[in-house]
């Protein structure tokens, strides 16, 4: 393989290679699939800090061959995954089609990220496929991922974007692209169902020893590790979903293979925010029952728990039937955990410490109101937020203005002061996200037009979606009105 040596052009890369030190079964060593002429789109200089890598080496001839891939860096044991997974409910084989992954930087800090190269070409799991990506698909999971930073959502993030000079063959032919992405690893459930149906119990067991090690050292080495992993990805992602559902994020395509161990979101293809509050939505052009709807997420991510759960039976107890037990009981209480941070949240969203027996029905009793009145769920509790009731039907309501009072008299409960509350609220109540309209729009500039700075002034509004700045006010405006419903496409 083509390398680069640290020791000749140091961009600060520090790989681990723990990952290759699992069965083979749940990998494939790759060879690299140049491209003929990359350029760099977009770098991540907030990440290549938190990386401790170095900015300028990062922005070299080099460094875009890594990101590229076409040359790895010295280190690097380039490795496709391998994974299984159910996708709408269908259990099928899959693994990285168009993935490298370089393997596990250890930053300064000592954290471990894997780094991965997405659309770098054909491997063993590509079925046919040529293993690429597009531009602008590449450009959007850039922007989801670094927005659902900034709201404070777990989530895989993106390095770096570069174009590989190529033009790749969809509906119509397309600018080639690569994208650099960076998680806490890519274990997913997919992997254990992968492992648990073509795999023995011992090879098994590595993969959750070295979950657990991995991603919950602290788990107490006395008692069953592997039910405290079952109950640790249960919190994980009960957590991660109640923060999507507190911010209108709606995923698209919670496939077991998208769920993610370690409690991070991760794949962006048809995710997208809601504008107008309801249970129902769906922007995914391929979710044509509503499967992965906005409202079915929670029930989804048991689904996918108990699924996880399956894998686990053999390790959780020898007899079966007490495997089960334990593990239905665990899975059971994922609700309880889901609604605990979700009700959590949303009293915080509306300023409320503590808690009173009316709050549930408060929250509930406003999201009636603002399915029923189409009201925009981001500018709701934003207008709530900085007491500004205008711009939306929903306000002028007898039933809003009753809504309303109720509120008024939990507020008037509790001893902190509307200082306190306002604070607390817009720390939780994004005045931005990353509206649909605004990513197309941030998309069509840079790959029809080549302009990039859309979208840089779109990640800067992004960066801290809580500030309540001047300049967030035009990007906290609603969408025109369209005939047409906005829809998603599995493009990343």
């Amino acid at each position: 393989m083509n390398r680069i040596l640290n020791e000749d052009f140091n961009m600060g890369w520090n790989f681990d290679n723990t990952y290759i030190n699992l069965p083979n079964k749940l990998y494939t060593k790759q060879d690299l699939n140049p491209v003929s002429s990359p350029k760099l789109v977009i770098l991540n200089k907030s990440l290549v800090e938190d990386l401790g890598l170095n900015i300028n080496a990062l922005e070299s001839k080099e460094a875009i061959s890594v990101f590229a891939g076409n040359k790895i860096p010295e280190g690097s044991e380039p490795i496709a995954q391998s994974y299984a997974g159910h996708q709408f409910g269908h259990f099928t084989i899959l693994g990285d089609g168009r993935a490298l992954l370089l393997g596990e930087h250890i930053t300064p800090k000592e954290d471990r990220f894997d780094i991965q190269l997405k659309g770098s070409g054909k491997t063993l799991y590509s079925r046919g496929g040529d293993g690429r990506a597009a531009l602008g698909p590449m450009l959007r999971e850039y922007i989801i991922s670094e927005g659902l930073y900034g709201l404070g959502i777990p989530t895989s993030r993106s390095l770096a974007v570069v174009t590989t000079g190529e033009k790749i063959v969809r509906e119509k032919h397309l600018d080639g692209a690569v994208l650099t992405r960076v998680a806490s690893s890519h274990i997913r459930v997919g992997t254990f169902q992968f492992i648990s149906n073509y795999g023995n119990i011992d090879e098994l067991k590595y993969l959750a020893e070295y979950t657990l090690e991995r991603h919950f050292p602290y788990i107490d080495k006395t008692k069953n590790r592997f039910i405290l992993l079952l109950r640790e990805v249960i919190s994980r992602q009960a957590r991660l979903i109640a923060k999507w559902q507190m911010t209108g994020f709606i995923h698209g395509v919670m496939n077991t293979d998208n769920m993610t161990i370690s409690g991070e979101s991760i794949d962006f293809g048809p995710c997208a925010f809601m504008d107008n509050y309801d249970p129902n939505t769906v922007f995914s052009s391929i979710d044509l029952h509503g499967r992965y709807a906005y409202g079915n997420q929670p029930d989804i991510g048991a689904w996918n728990l108990a699924r996880f759960a399956d894998t686990l039976l053999p390790l959780i107890h020898n007899n079966q039937d007490k495997a089960i037990e334990i593990a239905t009981e665990e899975v059971s209480n994922f609700y309880s955990i889901y609604n605990h941070f979700w009700l959590d949240g949303m009293r915080k969203k509306l300023g409320l410490f503590g808690e009173e027996s009316e709050d549930k029905s408060i929250i509930d009793e406003l999201l009636d109101l603002m399915k029923i009145y189409k009201a925009d769920f981001t500018n709701t509790f934003r207008s709530l937020t900085i007491g500004q009731l205008t711009g939306m039907e929903i306000f002028n309501t007898k039933e809003f203005i009753q809504w309303k009072k109720k509120w008024d008299s939990r507020l008037k409960k509790q001893t902190a002061t509307n200082r306190e509350s306002i604070k607390l609220m817009k720390e939780n109540n994004p005045s931005v996200i990353p509206r649909n309209h605004r990513v197309e729009e941030a998309l069509d500039e840079a790959v029809l037009r080549g302009d990039l700075s859309v979208m840089n002034k779109l990640l800067d509004i992004l960066d801290n979606p809580y500030a309540y700045n001047n300049k967030q006010e035009e990007y906290a405006t609603l969408p025109p009105v369209s005939s047409r419903p906005y829809k998603t496409f599995c493009g990343t």
